[in-house]
């Protein structure tokens, strides 16, 4: 009996002492459209403080991150600014199955130095004179989801011919952003959470949501990823406080 018990004390100890001795499991890596920047890193401090490793994130432009994936970088999630990355990755055989969904949504603003107060008028007309004499600062339109969704609102008011010689084409959504508060351009396009979180710039302009596709943001886990933080941190995301920080940061639900 006391045999017994005793090897049962030496698996108990041996169990404890390897559970003590397992490495902490690794923060996940999250590959992200630059403008869920404020959102993404607040849900990130959110999840660390329930006890996970702090999400490893990086922002880029949604075309930029999807070709990083194309070509072997190691992440756990993916998330675009539009569905055609996601769409990409997913005819590469790249996205986990049964792990894509829709994050957040937003909408496409005009904008303007906070310094300056000179608002085009909202007519086709208007945005016409304003935008054509003036550098408008946009995300590439050939590739990036921000200025994609931006060339076919001009194109839908039927005005990217005149505008499109004054566009400066930027890396990615944050970049204009960023040319616009520091002056450089007249006018950018950007979503409304950019212009909320910049207060050097104004919107002068919403720009309706039938002059563009829709705009929505997937999520998905990438299917090299072994890493059970990842899809516990997308399920996160997806759940109550999750989406309630993207709804805080002005966002919509996808």
């Amino acid at each position: 009996m006391r045999s017994y018990l005793s090897r049962l004390a030496a698996i108990g100890l041996a169990l404890i002492l390897g559970t003590a001795n397992a490495p902490p499991p690794a923060a996940p890596v999250v590959l992200a459209a630059a403008s869920l920047q404020e959102s993404l890193t607040e849900a990130a401090d959110r999840w660390a403080a329930k006890g996970h490793p702090k999400p490893v994130i990086s922002f880029a432009a949604s075309s930029i991150l999807a070709r990083q994936v194309a070509v072997g970088a190691p992440a756990d999630l993916f998330i675009a600014a539009d569905v055609d990355w996601m769409d990409d990755l997913a005819r590469r055989g790249l996205i986990a199955a049964g792990t894509r969904a829709s994050l957040a949504g937003n909408s496409l603003v005009l904008i303007r130095p906070a310094t300056t107060s000179a608002d085009p008028a909202p007519t086709p007309a208007g945005l016409a004179r304003a935008l054509s004499a003036a550098p408008l600062a946009m995300a590439d339109p050939d590739s990036v989801p921000a200025g994609r969704y931006g060339r076919a609102a001009l194109t839908k008011l039927g005005i990217w011919a005149q505008v499109a010689p004054k566009v400066v084409r930027a890396e990615n959504v944050r970049a204009a952003l960023a040319l616009v508060a520091r002056g450089v351009a007249n006018y950018g396009i950007v979503y409304a959470t950019d212009a909320r979180s910049e207060p050097g710039v104004r919107v002068a302009y919403r720009f309706p949501a039938a002059s563009h596709p829709r705009i929505t943001y997937p999520i998905a886990r990438l299917k090299s990823s072994t890493n059970a933080e990842g899809e516990a941190f997308r399920r996160f995301l997806l759940g109550r406080e999750g989406q309630g920080v993207l709804r805080r940061h002005g966002f919509t639900p996808g």
